[in-house]
């Protein structure tokens, strides 16, 4: 019996190139099309950006997105090429638009954390296809 292919989405993403956001939202919605409950991927949507955000504004390179659809949950890393470790913080109130990004992936999630690479990190989520 074959194997069946796991459904899984690669981009680099250039350095400080914002026009990867966007990007990353419609290549994630089309890999998610017949993926999870209703709402299940506007969330996945939603916490991608804030990764790909973070790791374009906060660091001097680029980054890899890597979105993984397994039989129960969907996994997102973003690995970047800078060791220092992200930490939610709430945004004071002069920063309510921007600051916010790893408080969501925490709130939303089922799962998430950080993962330190030979060169950089790997910040990731998880979400069960069967949540809402």
């Amino acid at each position: 019996m074959k194997a069946q292919a796991v459904p899984q989405l690669r981009r680099r993403l250039g350095r400080a190139d914002l026009r990867a956001v966007p990007e990353a939202r419609r290549a994630l919605r089309e890999l998610l099309r017949h993926w999870g409950e209703p709402g299940q991927s506007e969330v996945a949507e939603l916490l991608t950006s804030e990764l790909v955000t973070n790791a374009l504004v906060h660091t001097d390179d680029g980054a890899v997105l890597t979105a993984t659809v397994g039989p129960s949950a969907l996994r997102v890393e973003v690995r970047d090429y800078v060791g220092r470790r992200p930490a939610p913080r709430a945004p004071a109130a002069e920063e309510r638009t921007n600051g916010r990004g790893l408080v969501l992936v925490e709130s939303l999630a089922d799962d998430w954390g950080v993962r330190p690479c030979e060169v950089g990190k790997s910040v990731w989520f998880e979400l069960g296809a069967e949540a809402a």
